[in-house]
């Protein structure tokens, strides 16, 4: 498991233009943009996006933890 792990995150180190992928729809809508809003409006969207998981897992341990301690 270790094995696999190391090559992954070499593989993620030594290419890290595919990390970088984006639409192209979306990358001609926030280079066109000359003041900026879309690109904020995306960007927070993606916040968005990435902190609702966390959020949910992180209130599943919650619940758990506090039906462990009771």
């Amino acid at each position: 498991m270790k094995t696999r792990f190391l090559i992954l995150l070499l593989i993620i180190l030594l290419f890290p233009a595919v990390s970088e992928a984006q639409c192209a729809m979306c990358r001609a809508v926030v280079e066109s943009e000359a003041d900026g809003k879309t690109a904020e409006g995306i960007n927070n969207g993606i916040v968005y996006l990435m902190a609702v998981p966390y959020i949910l897992v992180a209130g599943l341990f919650f619940f758990i933890y506090r039906k462990m301690r009771a």
